[in-house]
């Protein structure tokens, strides 16, 4: 990931612009699941997991929508 200094910005700003460009780019989720290897198994149970949460969230928000709606 490279950032080059723009006429007139300060180092504060640099910093700023790069980290928030390595934050997009996803660069140090990857590293911090890499850092460790895995099982295939686990990484299969840990994506149903997530995938479980999103669906019960999903679902409150959706009955919370709903409950707006009726009052």
């Amino acid at each position: 990931m490279t950032v080059t200094l723009r006429p007139g910005e300060s180092p504060e700003k640099l910093l700023r612009r790069f980290r928030k460009s390595v934050q997009r780019s996803r660069i140090l989720a990857t590293v911090r699941r890499k850092r460790w290897y895995t099982k295939p198994s686990d990484v299969r149970r840990i994506k149903r997991r997530k995938a479980i949460r999103r669906a019960r969230r999903r679902e409150r928000k959706r009955q919370n929508r709903q409950q707006r709606r009726r009052y």
